[in-house]
């Protein structure tokens, strides 16, 4: 199953992506369709198809930390940002390897969606 999840190639380097940050357990890239001035991604490199699915909490503080991260290091702190987890389908997951959304650079609305 991982060596088919989009995510997974793109965490091996398998699919190249635009990196912005980078941990042993997880990565950040820029979006390839992105919603916001600013759209990051933040995965952990291991396959985990969801939320859900995190069996160490260690690894959900890292993503939420490098999500941070990218937005300090984005300029997004000051004017704000938004952190987005999608889980499963009615959630609007599309890509079932866990993943965060970096949005920032422009007004976010409430509710979106």
């Amino acid at each position: 199953m991982a060596s088919e999840c989009l995510f997974c190639r793109i965490a091996t380097g398998e699919i190249p992506s635009a990196r912005v940050a980078e941990s042993a357990r997880c990565v950040a890239f820029r979006d390839v369709s992105p919603q916001a001035p600013v759209h990051v991604l933040v995965i952990p490199k291991a396959h985990v198809s969801s939320l859900d699915d995190v069996a160490d909490d260690s690894l959900t503080a890292e993503l939420l930390a490098m999500a941070r991260d990218v937005a300090r290091a984005e300029g997004l702190v000051d004017r704000g940002y938004r952190v987005v987890i999608n889980t499963n389908v009615e959630g609007g997951q599309t890509v079932f390897h866990l993943h965060l959304h970096v949005l920032g650079g422009r007004r976010m609305q409430w509710p979106p969606g």
